[in-house]
Parts: structure tokens; C-alpha cells; sequence
């Protein structure tokens, strides 16, 4: 049961870091940062979206996979 804890810990730490990360690349697309920067941001952003949808399947995975072993024992 303390792997599937840590387990746990990891993903949400590891949603809470990419969904910062999303949220620090819109602030600074929102700033006025000229054609070629916004390009960037705009790419860095689309990653950062992928990793967040990415970090939340994982923690539902092992959320839902948490709450089977409890069911079970």
C-alpha cells in the first residue's frame, strides 16, 4: 500500500508542476513579447498541455487502480 501512496504523490506533484508550468507560459503570451517569442510560447504552451493531460490520465489511473486494491482487500 506505501508504493501505491508514493505512487500517488508522484503524480500529483508531477500535475501540480505542469500545470504551473502551463500557467506561467500563458502569462507570459499574454505579455506584448513581439511575433517570434509568442511563436515559441504559443509551442511551449501546446507541450505544456500535452504533459498536464499527460500527469492527470496517470493520477486517474492510479487513483482508480487505488481504490480497486482497497475494494479488494
Amino acid at each position: 500500500m506505501e508504493l501505491l501512496d508514493m505512487e500517488l504523490a508522484r503524480a500529483r506533484q508531477r500535475l501540480s508542476r505542469e500545470e504551473l508550468a502551463l500557467e506561467r507560459a500563458n502569462e507570459m503570451l499574454d505579455g506584448d513579447c513581439g511575433v517570434g517569442i509568442n511563436i515559441a510560447l504559443c509551442s511551449r504552451i501546446r507541450a505544456a498541455q500535452r504533459r498536464v493531460t499527460e500527469a492527470r490520465s496517470r493520477l486517474t489511473k492510479i487513483d482508480r487502480g487505488r481504490a480497486n486494491a482497497i475494494r479488494t482487500s
